[in-house]
């Protein structure tokens, strides 16, 4: 049985890429053959190779699955702004089709396909289209990532809101500590969400600095038993 989710969150930097691969190091140690996929990426680098992302990189990293880079990020970009506005400046179309065959593809190659989304869950891609739009194309549960901080529950309430609005599921969100909450101030967010959320909480990760950040420990940290029910 293939299983695949698409993971977004509250907003930009809260940690969407620690948790996509912290979940595909999950599932690998269920045993599940997994894959990751970013299918929009701005801010790209250049390399002798073409262009290349961070995240796409983490991405493939923590797969079980050798893959040509532009399966897992057909489309990137290198203006670092948000990427309808990094299209246009390059004369790209991002096409929902496209990204739909090749996720069709890599669901071919592995039990489990984690799909991260850019920013936070309206992003706009094209005029019309936002990555709302490639997540219900694609009928994909969703993972909700909450970046722990002040004005987390607004954007958190708010984005479940929109996931339901959209004819999406949230499959269950994860709390991402942004910060070391020695006194546990942070803590009451954390409850108040788990008391207005429908959906599990499927791990709450405590803070990484950017030089320790490792999503083999945050694997540990995650449950996805109840995803994969």
């Amino acid at each position: 049985m293939n299983h695949a989710w698409f993971v977004t969150g509250t907003d930009t930097n809260v940690g969407k890429t620690l948790v996509s691969c912290a979940l595909l190091h999950a599932l690998r140690a269920r045993g599940l053959s997994a894959v990751g996929m970013k299918p929009v990426a701005s801010g790209c680098h250049s390399t002798a190779d073409g262009m290349r992302h961070s995240d796409a990189e983490a991405l493939t990293a923590a797969s079980s699955v050798s893959l040509e880079y532009a399966a897992v990020n057909p489309y990137a970009l290198r203006a670092a702004t948000a990427p309808h506005l990094a299209a246009q400046a390059e004369g790209v179309t991002i096409s929902i089709d496209t990204i739909t065959k090749t996720f069709v593809q890599l669901q071919a190659r592995a039990e489990a396909v984690v799909v991260e989304g850019v920013g936070g869950w309206i992003v706009p891609i094209d005029a019309t289209h936002t990555m709302a739009d490639v997540a219900a194309r694609l009928r994909l549960p969703v993972v909700l990532v909450v970046g722990i901080r002040l004005g987390c529950l607004n954007h958190a309430l708010l984005t479940a809101a929109a996931i339901e609005h959209a004819g999406c599921r949230l499959a269950g969100w994860v709390a991402n500590h942004l910060s070391n909450d020695a006194d546990g101030a942070l803590e009451g967010y954390v409850a108040a969400l788990r008391e207005r959320l429908a959906a599990p909480l499927l791990g709450e990760i405590p803070y990484m600095d950017e030089a320790h950040t490792d999503p083999a420990v945050a694997a540990r940290c995650l449950s996805v038993e109840t995803l994969l029910d």
